[in-house]
């Protein structure tokens, strides 16, 4: 069963946030962060984010939740309000017309 790893961050600007994904954009996955996807949700006129990466399983979880635990504060959006896990219930993209 695919997991979700959802972090919620204050204290983030929309400067930070396009650094990160200039970052994101130019620099490969660390092999240490197994995440099958990533979604950056960002409400700057609250200076909040939150994080959401998905697994495909439990082992990959635990793997990318060591990893982010230990990664140093200046690499994240801002300071970490929040971590939950939860099991992905439903899942669903596409786009319409």
């Amino acid at each position: 069963m695919a997991l979700a790893r959802v972090v919620s961050f204050d204290g983030v600007t929309d400067e930070r946030v396009e650094e990160l994904r200039r970052r994101i954009a130019n620099e490969p996955q660390p092999e240490n962060l197994p995440a099958s996807e990533m979604l950056l949700l960002h409400d700057p006129d609250a200076g909040s984010a939150m994080a959401i990466l998905i697994f495909d399983n439990e082992e990959d979880y635990r793997a990318g939740d060591a990893a982010l635990n230990a990664m140093p504060a200046e690499e994240t959006p801002g300071s970490r309000a929040a971590v939950r896990k939860y099991q992905i219930a439903v899942r669903m993209s596409g786009t319409t017309a």
